[in-house]
């Protein structure tokens, strides 16, 4: 099994959560996504990150890559059993991609200093906004980790490279991001780029 990841990358690294919360052994072969190797552009018209081989099946989206993941390795599952669960599960990544990552991709990208301003705040609000529901559980909707604390876990992770400092009211964000900060797995999930956005 090999995964094409980019070491920045909010995509790839939400990838690399789920495969070191599995504990499967997995080549991660490093990529620059503005110049992406034959490989990649050979197994991906795409030509993104992330992209998982496994043997003749190739994946290249990040969700549908967790989701076979989890379901090839099923211990620890990383989805609830019933149903509705599931689908709660599935709708607060969709919320995190859309709210979340879009805002922080949107960030990575604008030049301008004041239009940086403008998303920061963006960012933190939407981030902000959610505090009350991380009071309600251990993980995120859940008592144990799923696939939305792999995908909310590298936005939190980035927090201090994007300068946003929560408010006040966030303490229950903090909380859960210094749990799931210190599980074994998310500290092997890190690229050393990744490690230096909150060590340099």
């Amino acid at each position: 099994m090999t995964l094409f990841s980019s070491p920045q990358d909010l995509w790839s690294h939400r990838a690399r959560i789920v495969i070191a919360e599995k504990g499967i052994p997995v080549e991660i072969v490093n990529v620059d996504p503005a110049s992406p190797p034959e490989d990649l552009i050979d197994l991906n018209p795409y030509h993104s990150v992330p992209t998982l081989v496994d043997r003749d099946l190739v994946l290249y989206d990040s969700r549908v890559i967790m989701e076979y993941i989890d379901e090839r390795f099923p211990h620890p599952g990383l989805m609830p059993a019933d149903p509705v669960a599931r689908a709660q599960i599935r709708l607060a990544m969709q919320r995190v991609e859309t709210d979340w990552y879009a805002a922080a991709e949107a960030l990575d990208r604008e030049p301008d200093r004041k239009l940086k301003v403008a998303l920061r705040r963006v960012l933190r609000e939407a981030v902000a906004q959610s505090a009350d529901i991380f009071k309600i559980r251990r993980f995120f909707l859940s008592d144990e980790f799923s696939l939305v604390d792999a995908t909310i876990a590298p936005l939190l992770w980035r927090l201090p490279h994007y300068e946003i400092e929560l408010p006040p009211q966030a303490q229950p964000i903090l909380r859960y991001a210094g749990a799931v900060f210190s599980r074994v797995a998310f500290r092997e999930s890190l690229s050393p780029a990744e490690h230096e956005m909150r060590f340099s």
